[in-house]
């Protein structure tokens, strides 16, 4: 494996312990991302941002003091005079400077402020990054089961709400939780001190009034909230899905269906957001209620003491700013509970997917594949999807080096199971498959696949150019090599046809191109990989005869030389490989040659004779309609010719 997946897995967090997210096993795993190890300047940051933190809310303690000396000097009265003997002391404790005063604090409680989240945000947005890559990672280090039962659409909404849950917990723990909590702590004391006990009884008081409303009502929308992200992402999956499926809707005129459908998860979606909304109106106006009560039982505990002469009008102004002031981040805190109980909420399911171990991984001290010759062998290999129903039984067979082997059979038989095996998408449940004697589970992923090439039946491009697609063979081709490889895969002339060349796009899993010029590039794709084994996978089952022939001139090119395992379809490509591997229902029912297995009459010749058949049938068809001759009034088969009617579930063997 190499270094950069080794340090991946050394900076990974156990993130299996967070089945049930919670806020503290949040932070407990958060941590490492928010004082990394490895980062000594990140650490500065974050302690610096405490610092400054501090600072800001002194700064903000004393702007109601100010607020209080400047309304004092305007009276005349308490801890500043208007008119001192002392003109010094007059112009420090003027009106006009005790008002510059409140001004200049407040703009110095607003600049820390500022100063602490911004010093703060490398810290949260490395955290953020540095979680989305490992999620990344470890979406590619999931099985194909997994990649085959997921919706792709309701996936990428876990993923893009996982994130952002994350990053609303990272900024409101360090940048309002605790920020919050020293404010309040500092008010309680200057309440004590500047008034008596029971202003920061009052206080008291209405915080934990204030707070526990908030979680009471908080724990009653979570539901709600639930139900939302639910019925977001049922719409966002069906959205996705029919999109993807464009010209499927085309055929059977089914966008109003597709309308419809997606309107009634839209429709759920709105239902759900009215309440969230709804819900969210009755907290806002109860913690409101809460803290006005709090606000106006301080202020009269204010007046008393002004009527008896303890404190002044200055006073009045101070408690009534200083409340004004607590109220920010006492909302804050309602805000703060309600964001992180509805980021745990979003992240629950992105932990989910980060709690699921890969089937495949490398056993610990496993080393490269080193292939020789390219040898490969299955040696009594089994398996199944499912327990109850086996897949392969017992399968034996050998690709000689620089040999051909073409495996064939009817729908079911295991066929792409196989490649499947080989590639170890999965491992096997019985017996071995080795490569020059090393056993693959014995050798890294890695180098394994960097060792094997892969033409699949169904290629499927990245949404980017020609150049992209063929290079990402080999990441460090230069683009002489990248063209090399496309005329060898025959598909330079078309290239140089296109307006843009090899800088043309080709769409979304390369729906602009042809399934000929697709299949070209995966070829393409091979050649500049330049593999010692190659896995072809039905790679000609889907085109007509003409691009048939022409893929499969590009393919014997490509294959000279070099072990091949071929899984086919169309028995016409593989008349010539070394040996024909015919499997029944897992196991190997015939093997030989060609001719040898057409002598045989058995099942290969059976097939042979009933895909002749059809395609004499199919030129005849073809002959008619040049001649201007209605064709047969017929439907085609539903089921494969000498094929088993297919299963539809993700885990199929085909």
């Amino acid at each position: 494996m190499t270094d950069t997946h080794s340090k991946t897995h050394e900076n990974k967090v156990p993130l299996h312990a967070l089945e049930r997210a919670t806020l503290f096993g949040t932070l407990t795993h958060l941590w490492p991302y928010i004082w990394p190890s490895d980062r000594a300047d990140l650490k500065a940051r974050v302690a610096w941002s405490m610092v400054l933190l501090l600072i800001a809310k002194v700064a903000t303690l004393i702007v109601p003091f100010t607020f209080k000396w400047a309304t004092d000097a305007l009276s005349g009265t308490g801890s500043a005079p208007i008119a001192p003997s002392n003109w010094m002391l007059w112009a420090i404790a003027s009106p006009i400077a005790m008002t510059a005063s409140y001004g200049l604090v407040r703009v110095l409680m607003a600049v820390f402020t500022q100063w602490r989240d911004g010093i703060f945000a490398s810290v949260a947005m490395h955290a953020v990054r540095k979680l989305a890559y490992l999620t990344f990672v470890h979406m590619h280090e999931l099985s194909l089961r997994f990649h085959l039962e997921r919706k792709t659409g309701g996936l990428t909404r876990v993923l893009e709400r996982g994130r952002e849950g994350i990053e609303v917990i990272v900024r409101m723990v360090i940048l309002q939780a605790i920020p919050t909590v020293v404010e309040l702590a500092l008010v309680m004391a200057v309440l004590v001190w500047q008034f008596d006990w029971r202003y920061a009884a009052v206080v008291a008081l209405t915080v934990i009034l204030y707070c526990w409303f908030t979680y009471i009502a908080t724990e009653w929308r979570i539901e709600i909230r639930r139900k939302m992200n639910e019925s977001d992402s049922d719409a966002n999956t069906k959205a996705i899905d029919s999109l993807l499926n464009y010209e499927t809707v085309k055929y059977f005129s089914a966008e109003a269906r597709e309308a419809e459908r997606y309107d009634r998860s839209v429709a759920r979606f709105e239902r759900a957001s009215v309440k969230t909304y709804t819900s969210l109106a009755v907290l806002n106006a109860g913690q409101a209620v809460i803290f006005t009560i709090g606000l106006t039982l301080t202020m009269m505990l204010c007046v008393t003491g002004i009527r008896s002469g303890t404190h002044t009008v200055g006073d009045f102004v101070m408690v009534n700013a200083m409340m004004i002031q607590l109220y920010q981040p006492l909302n804050l805190v309602g805000m703060m509970y309600r964001e992180i109980k509805q980021a745990i909420i979003d992240i629950e399911k992105l932990f989910g997917v980060l709690n699921r171990d890969a089937e495949v991984k490398d056993r610990p001290g496993v080393l490269p594949l080193a292939v020789s010759d390219g040898a490969i062998r299955f040696d009594d290999v089994r398996f199944s999807y499912d327990p109850e129903r086996p897949i392969l039984k017992g399968l034996s067979f050998e690709v000689p080096a620089g040999k051909t082997v073409a495996v064939v059979g009817p729908s079911g038989a295991g066929k792409s199971t196989i490649s499947r095996l080989l590639y170890r998408l999965y491992d096997v449940s019985g017996g071995r498959i080795t490569i020059d004697g090393q056993d693959i589970r014995d050798v890294t992923q890695s180098s394994l696949r960097a060792s094997i090439g892969m033409v699949p039946q169904d290629t499927v491009l990245f949404n980017d150019t020609i150049r992209y697609n063929i290079r990402y063979g080999r990441w460090d081709a230069s683009d002489e090599e990248v063209e090399e490889a496309a005329r060898m895969a025959q598909i330079d002339p078309f290239i140089r046809m296109a307006p843009r060349g090899y800088e043309t796009e080709v769409g979304e899993r390369g729906l602009k191109l042809s399934g000929g010029e697709k299949q070209r590039v995966a070829i393409a794709r091979t050649v500049l990989k330049a593999p010692p084994i190659l896995l072809l996978d039905e790679a000609t089952s889907a085109l007509d005869s003409h691009t048939e022939q022409e893929i499969q001139d590009a393919l014997e090119k490509v294959s000279k030389g070099r072990t091949s395992l071929v899984i086919a379809h169309r028995l016409s490509t593989i008349v010539g490989a070394d040996e024909i591997i015919v499997l029944e229902q897992g196991r190997i029912a015939e093997r030989g040659t060609h001719a040898q297995l057409l002598v045989a009459g058995g099942l290969y010749a059976s097939m042979w004779n009933r895909q002749r058949e059809a395609e004499a049938a199919r030129e005849k068809l073809a002959q008619i309609g040049e001649d201007g001759t209605s064709a047969p009034n017929r439907r085609p088969p539903l089921v494969e010719e000498g094929g088993e009617e297919p299963v539809v579930r993700p885990d199929a063997a085909e």
